[in-house]
């Protein structure tokens, strides 16, 4: 254990170790206790900068000046190729009417091109190689499974040649046996006709035999001669046998018949990456959205609440569970509520643990299969919430008294910011328990379905009232606008959930309409999500608990 720590990890000075800190050198980098300050300082108190240990790192150190050596430069000159000069070089010939640019300015700038490096490795493009390390283990981990498959697909076919081949030798034998049957009858037929006339000859011979013992006259003389009757011999029967001709086996045209391997082949492809990168590649909506699948939940009216992470899918059911299905319906994990309760809202971070709000003032975590109370409100009851592109928490709620609503920024357990009223002090959202679902556009803009207001409110990353969509005319969309479930896609459109209307309205990062999804069959949408492929998933209210995945996007 480091002796210059306690149990509680207090720091101590790195001169004398035992002393709690009290001061900071910000140019050597040294904790210092009041009485080795001046130890620290001996060699000269210009060498160094002592401040309080909680402006440690506060002083920027510049580089030495090489011309003059006890001079520090701060400034870059920006006519001579940006080279860095102090307050001396400045003022010398050499640079005489140039121009200079702090170095302070410069490492501002920097550091806040650092921080947002920073925020885009650790949000957007790490997660981004998590999946796609997540994604290749998979592939690793189902190989035995998929050449086992092949192994199998390749018996299945043997084994059906094989009964082929069988059906046609016992084809052939039966055949064979009924020619030989008529080549027997044939044989026999000639063999009796024979025998009949050789059972007649030996007849004859008797009778030839007892005139010649005779005496009898008349007898003999009335003999007549059958010897020629008997010396047309019949036909000789000659039948062939059946030849069986075996077609030469041709190894190639077999192989071709049985059937082939693909090649194996290795392709790659640009991963573009989708989560807070502006290159987000532009992709059309279809002409007609279709319907991919149903997903038949057989949970009555439920589920209302649908959210999704990679290839799985999360849904409330009309009790206490949230189940977590594949996109062939089936349930691979069950999650219950805390409180008993059915959950009003879910999500998931980019961790893949599960957020949800089950009617009382806590918002749950549930990670490594654990519940733990995440957030607990005072005087506040939370409606939604959405997880954002920097695993922040965004959660409407609203008042004890039913008058007030807003939308509370969290990291962690953390408030971070609260959304509430307009530029004029105007309150943005209606003062009700009713569903207030959110979600942030990829532009961060904050965005909220209001169901009462019967409007989309959407705000900036500050919290300014950008605009307020309330409905699109039209003749057959004729009932109250009052949007449910809300979500957006890669290309910052956002869709909303019509439940009065059976359908999703698409509008534009700006607020404008795009157009209705209505011709899938929906029925009573209610809660929406997007996958990372822009798949939309629907939950339809009152309609046996069905989920169904739309392809809308080009």
């Amino acid at each position: 254990m480091d002796s210059r720590s306690s149990a509680q990890d207090v720091q101590r000075c790195d001169l004398c170790e035992t002393r709690i800190v009290h001061s900071y050198c910000d140019l050597c980098h040294v904790n210092l206790c009041v009485p080795c300050i001046g130890k620290h300082i001996l060699d000269g108190y210009e060498k160094h900068k002592i401040v309080s240990f909680q402006q440690r790192k506060s002083t920027l150190i510049y580089p030495k000046c090489e011309t003059h050596p006890y001079k520090s430069c701060k400034f870059k000159c920006k006519n001579c190729g940006n080279i860095l000069v102090c307050s001396s070089c400045m003022a010398s010939e050499q640079h005489g009417g140039h121009r200079f640019e702090e170095l302070s300015e410069i490492y501002k700038t920097k550091k806040e091109t650092i921080k947002n490096d920073a925020k885009e490795l650790v949000n957007c493009i790490s997660p981004s190689y998590e999946e796609l390390a997540l994604d290749l283990e998979n592939q690793l981990a189902n190989l035995d499974g998929g050449y086992e498959k092949i192994t199998t697909e390749i018996s299945t076919q043997g084994e059906q040649w094989h009964r082929e081949i069988d059906v046609i030798i016992n084809r052939m034998k039966t055949e064979i046996n009924e020619i030989k049957k008529k080549h027997r009858d044939v044989l026999q037929k000639h063999l009796d006709e024979i025998r009949q006339t050789q059972s007649l000859m030996k007849q004859t011979l008797q009778t030839l035999k007892d005139i010649q013992e005779s005496t009898e006259v008349l007898r003999t003389i009335e003999y007549r001669s059958e010897v020629r009757d008997f010396s047309k011999l019949p036909n000789m029967v000659q039948i062939s046998l059946p030849i069986f001709i075996p077609k030469p086996i041709d190894h190639e045209k077999l192989c071709c018949f049985f059937g082939h391997l693909t090649p194996f082949s290795t392709d790659t492809k640009e991963n573009a990456l989708s989560l807070n990168l502006q290159n987000t590649s532009i992709r059309k909506l279809l002409n007609e959205p279709e319907l991919v699948v149903t997903i038949k939940t057989g949970y009555n009216s439920y589920p209302h609440i649908v959210t999704c992470l990679r290839d799985k899918i999360w849904a409330n059911d009309e009790t206490d569970n949230i189940h977590c299905y594949t996109i062939n319906g089936t349930i691979i994990q069950t999650i219950k509520t805390k409180s008993g309760k059915l959950a009003y809202d879910i999500a998931v971070d980019s961790s893949g643990n599960l957020l949800f709000i089950d009617g009382t003032r806590t918002v749950y975590r549930v990670a490594n299969g654990q519940t733990e109370e995440l957030i607990r409100l005072r005087g506040w009851t939370p409606n939604n919430l959405c997880v954002t592109s920097t695993d922040d928490l965004l959660v409407t709620i609203y008042s004890e008294d039913l008058t007030q609503s807003k939308v509370v920024r969290y990291s962690g357990s953390t408030e971070k910011q609260t959304i509430q009223f307009d530029a004029v002090g105007k309150p943005l959202y209606s003062g009700n328990r009713l569903y207030k679902h959110i979600t942030e556009n990829r532009n961060h803009d904050i965005c909220v379905a209001d169901c009462e207001a019967g409007a989309v409110v959407v705000v900036n990353l500050n919290g300014k009232l950008r605009w307020r969509y309330t409905g699109h005319p039209s003749v057959t969309k004729n009932k109250l606008f009052k949007p449910l479930g809300i979500t957006t896609d890669s290309q910052s459109s956002i869709l909303t959930a019509d439940g009065n209307n059976h359908c999703i309205h698409i509008l534009d990062m700006d607020g404008q309409f795009l157009r209705y999804i209505e011709n899938c069959y929906l029925k009573d949408p209610y809660g929406v999500c997007v996958d990372n492929n822009d798949n939309l998933f629907v939950c339809e209210y009152n309609m046996k608990g069905n989920i169904k995945k739309i392809k809308y996007l080009k």
